[in-house]
């Protein structure tokens, strides 16, 4: 996931192949510009669940799995840590001790063979250490890979896809109740709606409230297709 072509990736997985976890048709991601304004990445919030030493690590990790480039913004932007930290209290509460050791793991390997804290790396170092890590904990590689892809391109709702980043890589205009004839054509893109489900009168946050403390799938063969999985095993 490095900042050019050139760079060594986890199985050199390319940003189409991300599309293609998280659900997104191949139109789509060919329909993304190919040079798009840089979004600056925001602050972090306050943090909910995890150490900031965690964090710091989490950031780094996602980051290299869905990078900024020409194309776009990537995982950092779209707060992909956020969701996870916050999901992490909630949803994904059984997670929590596999991300502490995991993380931590991470880091000590990084000091050990690179002599500095794995957020702290060059994009080369961190990309060659989770190539590492995909190998010998493929585990704990593809769960924080499932939650980045849940957090880049969630509802903003759930503290991730900040700024709809991840709804605008995808050419993903939002929810919409009804299609104008104009877009019914598919001559152009849609113009995006940038709102959540829950900014719509018929949808009632309560719901959503019970959702985040339900828990969440934790492997790719218990969740619906479209997030992290696909029908044909992809």
């Amino acid at each position: 996931m490095g900042e050019d072509s050139n760079d060594e990736t986890p199985r050199e997985h390319s940003r189409r192949d991300v599309f293609k976890l998280a659900g997104a048709a191949p139109a789509l991601g060919a329909m993304v510009p190919a040079q798009a304004a840089p979004v600056p990445a925001p602050e972090r919030e306050a943090l909910e669940t995890l150490t900031a030493a965690e964090a710091d690590i989490l950031e780094a990790f996602c980051a290299r799995l869905i990078p900024s480039d020409g194309n776009g913004p990537g995982a950092k932007e779209a707060r992909a840590a956020h969701y996870i930290d916050r999901a992490l209290g909630g949803a994904l509460a059984s997670a929590r001790d596999i991300y502490r050791s995991g993380l931590m793991a991470l880091d000590a390997r990084a000091r050990a063979t690179k002599g500095a804290p794995f957020g702290a790396l060059d994009a080369k170092s961190q990309d060659s250490l989770l190539t590492e890590l995909e190998e010998s904990d493929p585990t704990f590689f593809n769960l924080v890979r499932q939650h980045t892809l849940q957090g880049t391109f969630c509802d903003p709702y759930y503290g991730g896809n900040a700024g709809f980043v991840g709804w605008d890589l995808l050419a993903y205009p939002g929810i919409r109740m009804a299609v104008p004839e104009k877009d019914e054509a598919m001559n152009t893109l849609p113009a995006p709606m940038r709102k959540s489900a829950y900014d719509l009168a018929m949808f009632d946050r309560r719901s959503a409230g019970i959702a985040d403390r339900m828990a969440a799938p934790m492997d790719l063969a218990h969740m619906p297709y479209g997030m992290g999985n696909s029908k044909n095993g992809d």
